[in-house]
């Protein structure tokens, strides 16, 4: 069995906020003083050990900026990251360079920065474009400065997404709605669109088990999610992952090479790569605290702290979980080239009762949950996945 070339992208993760969100299960921190020169030194001898053991040969098509809160980098350690990785891997002619970025003031004033550095996409964290709703997320622009931001940006990137959160505490269905009409109208090409959820370890989880109520009941989550499909497809930006609406062409490129399996690496503290390898798919996690990772990176050029070498069955459990996640779902030609028949890949008998539930399409050469079926992924996914299990 062969495997079609896989594209290979690079996640960097900097670990740092200015304030912890109390709905964030992420890997960041909050630090009074940063070595960023230290933290240079650490990414590059980290990419060049990934470099070595992983990228061979391969150029890279995506570059992303995660955190934490990336913004707050200088703007000569992304390009000097940039340079980097164009060194030891090269870059695709049309590389897509996303970093992520929060829309205070003072973030706003970098943007001109990175874009010479060479990022050519933002991210911005909006979450609201109310001021009550912003407070309650523990979040530290207001509305008027995100709209700033949002017009700093749109005179500086080529592409530009915004990240918007619903299903909120008291939120009602109008609410929403308005609120979505007015990112809307900002014209953008690319939205985010995720409900709250309450995730362990963070602020709202405590809130959550002293008994507080954070987010809408499941039906009214349900209704906003349906018309929330509605409005932005009426708007041209339709939904091509659950939570993620584009004009065609916008996709977010990065985001893409995970949920279609396909490869990239990770480094900085408590990133994750994953690497094909055949049909078995190699996993790699570096080590989450930010100092411990700085000592282990300048102790033995990498802070890889987990290894996982998956076998053909759990890569295609992967690229059914990962893949369902899309509008377009999954081609099923292209699996069966790789690991085999269907029938050994799939549970046939869930899969003909879930297209009879109206939660998968009809079509038998794309495995695609239909809009119903979103809603209940998980349960579709372990149904499609038992003969695996």
């Amino acid at each position: 069995m062969t495997t079609p070339a896989r594209r290979l992208a690079l996640y960097i993760h900097w670990p740092f906020c200015r304030a912890k969100c109390p709905y964030c299960d992420f890997n960041s921190h909050v630090a009074a003083e940063i070595d960023h020169t230290r933290f240079a030194d650490a990414y590059r001898r980290e990419l060049e050990y990934m470099a070595q053991a992983y990228g061979a040969g391969r150029r890279l098509d995506s570059i992303f900026f995660g955190g934490g809160t990336p913004s707050l980098m200088p703007a000569w350690l992304v390009e000097g990251i940039i340079a980097d990785a164009d060194r030891l891997f090269g870059l695709a002619p049309d590389i897509e360079i996303t970093a992520e970025a929060n829309p205070t003031s003072a973030e706003a004033e970098t943007f001109t920065g990175f874009r010479a550095a060479g990022v050519n996409r933002l991210s911005l964290g909006v979450q609201s474009l109310r001021d009550e709703a912003l407070a309650f997320l523990g979040r530290e622009h207001s509305a008027q400065e995100a709209l700033a931001a949002l017009r700093t940006a749109k005179q500086t990137f080529d592409r530009l997404s915004i990240d918007l959160i619903y299903a909120r505490q008291d939120q009602q269905l109008a609410d929403w709605t308005g609120e979505l009409q007015m990112a809307l109208d900002l014209g953008l090409d690319h939205m985010s669109l995720y409900q709250l959820t309450i995730e362990p370890g963070t602020g709202f989880y405590t809130r959550a088990r002293r008994g507080d109520i954070l987010t809408a009941d499941d039906g009214l989550a349900a209704d906003m999610y349906a018309e929330t499909n509605r409005l932005m497809r009426a708007a041209g930006l339709p939904a091509y992952e659950i939570s993620n609406h584009a004009r065609p062409g916008f996709e977010c490129r990065h985001n893409m090479i995970y949920w279609q399996a396909e490869d990239w690496i990770g480094i900085g503290p408590g990133a994750h790569g994953r690497i094909s390898n055949g049909t078995n798919r190699t996993g790699t996690a570096t080590r989450r605290s930010p100092s411990g990772w700085l000592d282990a990176v300048e102790a033995g050029g990498h802070a890889v702290e987990t290894l996982i070498e998956d076998g053909p069955g759990d890569a295609v459990a992967e690229r059914l979980m990962m893949g369902l996640r899309l509008s377009d779902g999954i081609d099923m030609l292209a699996l069966e080239a790789a690991y085999g028949d269907r029938s050994r890949l799939i549970d046939m008998s869930a899969y003909d009762q879930l297209v009879e539930a109206g939660l998968l399409t009809a079509d038998p050469d794309r495995l695609c949950v239909t809009e119903g079926g979103r809603l209940l992924l998980n349960q579709v996914t372990s149904a499609l996945l038992a003969r695996l299990g």
